[in-house]
């Protein structure tokens, strides 16, 4: 059975992150996979073990340290953010598995826009010419997934220099409207959201 898809629209981190939460707790091996895209007012995030020398200039945007893990990175309004409410066991997943199908997802959407990323093993999440597009961080507990990818679409990049994205310092962003002509949340969810289910099917 394909997850169900949520559609949160423009809602606070810390609001889904307590849903996030109390769905993985509550949840029994009856329970149908979700996936919920969603769109956040800015903030930063820190993972569980991120290095808070990593927050450069912060100014005035929040910043919440989650239980997710990587570095720090931003959220804001025209990323595209799909959380991952998952059964690891039930399908077959590995933590690597997922982070290879959310990554997989992004890659084979925006090849049909002409642009050609790639994702690497020891930095997660998908580049294209050395700059991120997308960043993966997922959260595990009795096999089951929460957190989950977010894909710069039409946003302002300038938060991204207060920090050291991912923790690395210099790393360059970029987004879809600067790479191709998709420049809205609906249009790309349009082509990804189907890509998604596809690669978040049973593992055979």
């Amino acid at each position: 059975m394909q997850p169900a898809v949520r559609d949160l629209g423009l809602v606070p981190l810390t609001d889904v992150w307590v849903e996030m939460q109390a769905f993985t707790a509550a949840r029994t091996s009856a329970t149908r996979d979700e996936v919920w895209f969603v769109e956040h007012p800015p903030v930063y995030t820190l993972g569980m073990r991120a290095d808070r020398s990593h927050l450069i200039a912060p100014g005035d945007i929040p910043v919440v340290p989650i239980d997710r893990g990587g570095q720090v990175t931003y959220h804001g309004p025209g990323q595209l953010v799909a959380y991952v409410m998952l059964d690891l066991s039930r399908l077959g997943f590995s933590p690597r598995s997922l982070v290879q199908a959310l990554e997989g997802a992004v890659i084979e959407t925006v090849a049909d826009y002409g642009v050609v990323a790639t994702a690497r093993r020891d930095a997660p999440g998908v580049y294209v010419n050395g700059a991120k597009l997308a960043a993966v961080g997922l959260r595990v507990k009795r096999h089951c997934s929460y957190h989950g990818l977010a894909v710069n679409v039409a946003m302002d990049l300038a938060p991204f220099r207060g920090i050291n994205p991912c923790g690395y310092e210099g790393l360059p962003v970029t987004q879809l409207r600067d790479l191709c002509a998709v420049d809205t949340l609906p249009g790309f969810r349009a082509d990804f959201e189907p890509r998604l289910l596809v690669k978040l099917a049973p593992a055979r």
